[in-house]
């Protein structure tokens, strides 16, 4: 396993549309340029400030204590006459401790507007169960109370028209389809489980709808059905646990294609059948390139397939394990540059996210930033530097615009109330950018060992910030404590005024350096400044400063006058600058 990418080329990073109901971004690469000690600067690396002081953040999401969901098994019936529902659900549960009595589940209630589910019976083992439901809670006594290790089915029949979650109307050529849609917590709305990413599992849609559909899921098709009424049932089972926002269904008149496989499982296209020849098209990369770039420095693909597929409700991507979703309008038959890096998004997504999850909402960039800087390696390694500098650049900006309206916000934050705003921008932009300076601070070799064993240690599982920086600290034999501090669990962002001046009597150049951001806290910045002679675009001299107070002033000896002087001309940090010859 190669200890640095950059060998091989430039990478880029991708995923859901931030400006949609998930997720979307990209970006890039950069070489080193010769360093030399500074004179009146001392080297100075992330991570020397004030102990995390914030304090742990949890989401207030009721675990079920004593709860393992091992898998659910979902029966449901879809009509063209009707928007209802009909299900039943069989959730098969293994208790972790003694004395577990209840099982509670998150299902919407029938609300004033009509839409929400109807429990009409709830057994196990062929006999009934008390239960009930409210709050959009449906809680089941369980008679008998649980022991450890013991495994037990649940069975509950219910129906109802979908406030959320599962979306029936038409696509984009009017034809009726059903798509779910159940980033965050939407799956609550048509699906009895446990509806948040600490408990994963295992799934299986079986699908009744009229014949002329064809029905993708998670997982593998294992069984079609033609009932001899003018319906089919499709039973898709996926064997690998995930969390229920990741579960999917999509049924409409699809064209389906066998694009290629990735070792032994298979990469497939689903488009609507007006978009056979386009969607074909578009969707033929850059799928499997991005699919063995991430099995190569990251590790194993974990699921059975992976489906690229079209949908009318989806913002922008949404990143189903094995089947992710795409906006309709992603077919353009031009391979378009916006949606190339959607797919190698949500494609990085199927590692972080997905088979990485994180166990709280207030971890989510452990999912989104993750998944928007391994895009931009992924484009650095397969388009080149300049692509990946651009979506660094591109980035940045984005996150000074949030911050402008928002300079407060943190990444790893407890502003949950509504769970519409679990991501923004920064969780995307700045979790990317949080990556790269890490991945500065550690080095390559070091960075790329931490991130193969994070992944491998919580594979098909979940993860939170403190599993992730313990896992780099061990990797890096850093104490990283100061750095996931002022970038991950404080507001703001630097900001550098000043000025440089060339003296031609010392023979040296002269630089003030100022932090003004309003929020946030002084931050410590291992800041490389470049020095250019005969209007070269690099720098012939790179030296490396300690910014670590509100006030610097710095001094460079040169022997003959620069005609410029940058600040992180390798795109190292994340800052804003103001920086420009005193005049």
């Amino acid at each position: 396993m190669p200890g640095n990418p950059q060998a091989v080329g430039p990478r880029a990073v991708g995923g859901h549309d931030p400006l949609g109901p998930c997720c979307e971004t990209f970006h890039g690469h950069f070489d080193d340029y010769p360093m030399r000690s500074l004179l009146l600067a001392t080297l100075f690396f992330l991570g020397g400030a004030e102990p995390n002081t914030h304090a742990v953040v949890l989401d207030d999401y009721p675990r079920r204590i004593g709860i393992d969901v091992e898998n659910y098994r979902f029966e449901l019936t879809l009509s063209d006459e009707t928007d209802v529902l009909v299900g039943r659900t069989t959730v098969s549960v293994r208790f972790t401790n003694n004395g577990v009595t209840e099982l509670a589940l998150d299902l919407t209630e029938v609300g004033d507007g009509g839409s929400g589910m109807t429990v009409h019976g709830v057994s196990s083992g062929g006999v009934g169960l008390v239960w009930v439901h409210e709050d959009d809670v449906l809680t089941i006594n369980l008679t008998e109370a649980g022991r450890a290790g013991l495994r037990r089915d649940v069975v509950i029949e219910y129906s109802g028209i979908p406030a959320a979650g599962l979306v029936p109307g038409p696509n984009a050529y009017g034809d009726r389809t059903f798509f779910s849609d159940n980033w965050p917590n939407r799956a609550r709305n048509w699906l009895p489980t446990i509806d948040h990413p600490y408990d994963k599992s295992m799934n299986e849609m079986l699908v009744t709808a009229p014949a002329h559909y064809q029905v993708v899921s998670n997982g593998l098709l294992i069984e079609q059905t033609d009932r001899g009424d003018g319906t089919r049932m499709s039973h898709w089972k996926n064997s690998v646990p995930i969390a229920t926002w990741l579960y999917v269904l999509g049924v409409a008149e699809f064209a389906v294609q066998q694009v290629d496989d990735f070792d032994g499982r298979a990469i497939q296209t689903w488009v609507y059948q007006q978009d056979r020849d386009a969607g074909f098209y578009d969707f033929a990369v850059p799928t499997k390139a991005a699919m063995e770039f991430y099995d190569e420095y990251v590790g194993p693909y974990a699921y059975e397939k992976l489906a690229n597929i079209t949908s009318p409700v989806t913002g922008g991507g949404m990143e189903a394990a094995s089947a992710i979703m795409y906006h309709e309008t992603s077919v353009t038959g031009e391979r378009s540059v916006r949606w190339r890096n959607v797919i190698i998004h949500e494609v990085a997504h199927q590692w972080f996210g997905n088979a990485v999850s994180a166990s709280d909402w207030d971890d989510v960039w452990l999912s989104e930033g993750f998944a928007t800087y391994f895009t931009l390696l992924f484009i650095e390694h397969a388009y080149g530097r300049d692509e990946f500098v651009a979506g660094l650049r591109n980035s940045a900006d984005r996150v000074f615009t949030q911050y402008e309206n928002d300079p407060e916000y943190r990444i790893v934050h407890d502003d949950l109330a509504d769970m519409g705003r679990v991501t923004s921008g920064a969780t995307y932009q700045k979790g990317s950018w949080i990556l790269h300076m890490l991945r500065n601070h550690m080095g390559d070799e070091a960075f790329w060992d931490g991130i193969r064993v994070y992944y491998a240690q919580y594979m098909n599982g979940n993860a939170t910030t403190d599993d992730f920086r313990t896992v780099m600290e061990q990797a890096s034999g850093l104490d990283l404590t100061s750095f996931f501090q002022q970038w991950l669990y404080s507001g703001g962002n630097p900001r550098l005024e000043g000025w440089w001046e060339y003296d031609s009597t010392a023979r040296a150049i002269r630089i003030e350096i100022n932090q003004t951001q309003s929020a946030g806290p002084t931050f410590e910045l291992p800041l490389e400044i470049g020095v250019h002679f005969d209007g070269a675009a690099l720098p012939a001299i790179v030296e490396q400063v300690a910014v670590d107070a509100r006030f610097h002033r710095f001094v460079i000896p040169v022997e003959t006058e620069p005609t410029g002087v940058t600040l992180d001309p390798n795109v190292r940090l994340l800052f804003e600058s103001n920086f420009r010859p005193r005049q």
